[in-house]
């Protein structure tokens, strides 16, 4: 039996660039075959396997070659050279709507996209009724398509591709258009879709990428960067991408400049003042911060140490969700910095940023840091409820603005912790209710 669902081998695609439309006209009719185009690559060697029921993220710049791999797995476009086996039935999400004729209805679209697709009226006229709904565009469906706002056109598309039965599902940023409860509803779709069937994901929102994939792969200038983890893969795509913006950064490690060594001692057990103990309590192992995980930046200066904490400044063996907390992050200058930013994200073990802030806004901001100094940015907050699992800390120290900014030194995974009981809780964290009552209301006899 195959479990291979995509196989790409050695796959290349080669556009003739002309630097004059009348160059092309001059190279083919020229006796010697002189050459006047330049060979473009915007896929050069491209190699991966997906399997059955796998969820694969395609992660890269605009122009890495995200859009073309995908039209030639789809039979858009034809290879210049290697191979392409996709087995099963395979649709795409990728210019959704392209296939429509402005001057026809919407339900006269819906039956022509479904013969393009290869379906027969009657198993149109099965499916109608899903494809309404999923799409919910009320009675413009027998409207012209040409009266439809974009995000009403991509409704109706994406309603017809996701009830075609497909065993492979190709999505090419589909989900950035449209307003927030169609986004999440193709969200709860691609999600019951990955329970039997497998999905090639093309996003730029890196979120949504960990949210849904089981891999990723990362395009770079048409060839195939790196094959991994979602997480992995993410968070070095985020390092490179400010290292390309700023002109070159130091990668990993950064200088201490004779920087002391983080102090770490014994930590309070926030437990043991909180009296709601059993197995509802949220409690969250808190380990300590590790100077040496990956990190990058320009090296202005250092994070030295984060900590999670009381707020009477005790560091935290364990803490309780739903209690107050601060995390303290502290940065030794190298140099002096203008206007330096601080700031932190919590994420879960898929790498997903759950929540944080920044220093960018306070009043009292430090305008500058001279050399030599050391930064502590407190930010003190409400613990939320954590689902039981892995979580850390991400902490950077930046100069400028939001906007336009140096970032100095972003490290990954700095401080860790673990959940290890939860009460119930809604949605990636659970918020800590001030009081939850029920109240009966007797019906009156008259």
């Amino acid at each position: 039996m195959n479990d291979v669902a995509i196989k790409v081998r050695g796959l290349t695609k080669i556009y003739r660039l002309y630097n004059d439309p009348v160059d092309r006209l001059k190279e083919s009719l020229h006796p010697l075959r002189k050459k006047y185009h330049r060979d473009f690559y915007a896929l050069n060697d491209v190699n991966f396997e997906i399997e059955k029921g796998e969820t694969v993220g395609i992660i890269g710049k605009n122009g890495a070659g995200k859009s073309t791999l995908l039209k030639i797995l789809t039979g858009v476009l034809t290879p210049s050279g290697g191979q392409v086996e996709t087995h099963g039935k395979v649709l795409a999400l990728l210019e959704l709507g392209a296939g429509f004729n402005p001057e026809l209805t919407g339900i006269e679209n819906i039956y022509f996209n479904g013969a393009l697709l290869g379906a027969s009226k009657e198993e149109m006229d099965i499916k109608l009724d899903a494809i309404l709904e999923f799409a919910d565009i009320g009675d413009f469906v027998l409207q012209p398509v040409k009266t439809y706002s974009s995000g009403m056109t991509v409704r109706l598309a994406f309603a017809v591709i996701v009830n075609m039965d497909a065993d492979v599902l190709i999505v090419d940023e589909a989900l950035a258009v449209g307003d927030a409860f169609f986004v999440q509803k193709c969200m709860r779709f691609l999600r019951n879709f990955k329970k039997h069937g497998t999905i090639l994901f093309v996003s730029h929102d890196l979120n949504a990428v960990l949210n849904l994939c089981d891999r990723a792969i990362w395009l770079e200038a048409g060839s195939g960067r790196a094959l991994g983890s979602p997480k992995e893969l993410c968070e070095e795509y985020i390092k490179t991408t400010i290292v390309a913006e700023q002109g070159g950064v130091e990668n990993n490690k950064v200088v201490s400049d004779g920087i002391d060594d983080v102090q770490q001692g014994i930590g309070k057990d926030q437990r043991l003042g909180v009296l709601d103990e059993g197995r509802f309590r949220n409690d969250i192992e808190v380990f300590v911060f590790d100077p040496e995980k990956e990190s990058f930046g320009k090296g202005g200066a250092k994070i030295t140490d984060v900590l999670l904490c009381s707020r009477d400044n005790e560091r935290l063996s364990w803490a309780v969700g739903g209690e107050e907390v601060r995390v303290k992050i502290s940065a030794h200058s190298a140099r002096p910095l203008l206007s330096p930013i601080m700031g932190f994200f919590v994420k879960d073990r898929l790498g997903q940023s759950l929540f944080g802030d920044t220093t960018q806004l306070v009043d009292e901001a430090v305008l500058e840091l001279p050399a030599g100094d050391t930064l502590v940015a407190t930010f003190d907050f409400l613990l939320p409820l954590l689902p039981a699992g892995d979580y850390s800390i991400c902490a950077a120290i930046a100069e400028g603005t939001a906007e336009n900014h140096i970032q100095h030194h972003w490290i990954h995974d700095a401080l860790m912790f673990k959940a290890h009981t939860s009460r119930v809780s809604y949605g990636l964290v659970g918020l800590p209710m001030q009081s939850i009552t029920t109240e009966l209301i007797k019906k009156r006899l008259c």
